[in-house]
């Protein structure tokens, strides 16, 4: 490793610091991880179902696959970053991540997509979890949420890919469309795998810099601070808005195309061009929000968020007619990846860099509880009712009470290990 003595920071003030190319591999990772691997499910998920003959109850069981493997690499990323760089892992989470995808297209039935699938959600939270740790490193407080938020929107340039992409494949190649698609994003993941392996750096030191940002408060150990709330509490509480985040946002971002085609007779062309909106209005999501953040707090940030996705899950579950469709589709794509910005840069404030990866982890588990137990029962109300106006209604709910949950959080150094 190279030294960083203090007279060889300077480089940081000539030019582009690092952190910023560390914002942008980490923005084609999650292009990779999180938006082609999980994000395109959605436009492909259709044809899928009618290929390998899925009833919505085995539509569910899949994205809930995958998301339990994320819920296993979250759990043993903690672990794995005692051994491994951050480098390491996020490089092995986007190799798996393609070889199964791979895989994944050239599968005849149902059971080895499913356990595919849940692979590529353990390479998810393998290259995610350390991606988000990286923050904390490169990126002092006063500029955490807009990393974070930068970082973030690489889900929507994934969404806008695949709302045009998929049904043109689908259009091009008829019933083989699907596979096609994974193909495609497979062949992009790999690419983005060895983009990521020669330029994310584990943190300053190994460029001779110090982190992007001025040294201030932000700069104090967590572990000495005393107050009215344990680190424990603080955890809880983030854990707490985290699950319910998981749990509503994956429903949406599951079903919403197979609701426009099927409960609102929408082409599958136009119902991907209005999942591209959601892409599109994204894009601005974790920057906004995570920029908001910085300024106004974390509490605040959180409140805003969670009060514009209530609002898009009533519009989608009120069957109020088109022009609520594509209203609901703005409001959720503004906000899509705003939380994961805002835990991101969250956990940095209240627990500092030295306990950052075992606390996003702790937080990222509560959220993947949420995102896979989320599609599965969705998918068994749509199944019994045969449709997906209570799910969205529900997760109207969940989120009202959050915003309730975040106005409660209290301001960094307020806590303490007691």
């Amino acid at each position: 490793m190279k030294e960083a003595a203090p007279h060889k920071s300077m480089p940081q003030n000539k030019g582009i610091h690092y952190g910023w190319v560390i914002v942008i591999v980490g923005t084609l990772t999650i292009v990779a991880c999180l938006g082609l691997a999980r994000f395109a499910f959605g436009m492909l998920l259709p044809a899928m179902r009618d290929a390998l003959s899925m009833s919505y109850d085995d539509m569910g069981l899949l994205g809930t696959a995958n998301f339990a493997g994320y819920l296993v690499a979250v759990g043993a990323t903690p672990l794995l970053l005692h051994r491994f760089s951050p480098r390491q892992l996020i490089s092995c989470g986007l190799f798996l991540i393609s070889g199964c995808i791979l895989a994944i297209a050239i599968s005849r039935s149902y059971i080895p997509v499913l356990i595919l699938y849940t692979l590529v959600g353990i390479g998810s939270g393998l290259a995610n979890i350390p991606l988000m740790v990286l923050v904390s490193y490169w990126f002092r407080r006063e500029r955490r949420g807009q990393a974070a938020g930068l970082i973030v929107i690489g889900s929507g340039f994934a969404i806008i890919f695949s709302g045009f992409a998929i049904p043109y494949l689908n259009n091009r190649f008829g019933p083989d469309g699907w596979r096609a698609g994974w193909l495609l994003i497979a062949l992009i993941v790999l690419l983005i795998a060895l983009f990521a392996t020669a330029l994310i750096r584990n943190n300053p030191a190994e460029k001779g810099l110090e982190p992007v940002g001025k040294k201030s408060l932000d700069d104090y150990d967590p572990a000495i601070t005393k107050g009215r709330f344990s680190s424990v509490q603080i955890l809880a509480h983030l854990g707490a808005l985290y699950f319910v985040f998981g749990a509503t946002y994956v429903i949406y971002g599951t079903f919403i195309v197979t609701t426009m085609i099927e409960e609102y007779a929408f082409p599958e062309a136009s119902a991907g061009h209005f999942w591209s909106w959601v892409g599109f209005f994204s894009l601005f999501s974790g920057t906004l929000f995570g920029t908001l953040s910085d300024r106004v707090g974390r509490k605040g940030g959180l409140m805003v968020v969670f009060s514009v996705q209530t609002l898009a899950y009533l519009l989608a579950g009120l069957n109020l007619g088109t022009t609520a469709v594509f209203g609901s589709v703005v409001l959720y794509g503004v906000a899509a990846f705003a939380i994961p910005a805002i835990m991101a840069a969250a956990v940095g404030d209240y627990l500092g860099k030295a306990r950052a990866a075992t606390g996003f982890s702790l937080i990222t588990f509560c959220f993947a509880i949420g995102q896979t137990l989320g599609p599965a029962v969705a998918g068994m109300v749509a199944e019994s009712s045969g449709t997906f106006t209570g799910s969205y209604l529900s997760s109207a709910a969940l989120t009202g009470c959050a915003v309730i949950l975040a106005f409660f959080l209290p301001p960094p150094g307020s806590h303490g290990d007691a």
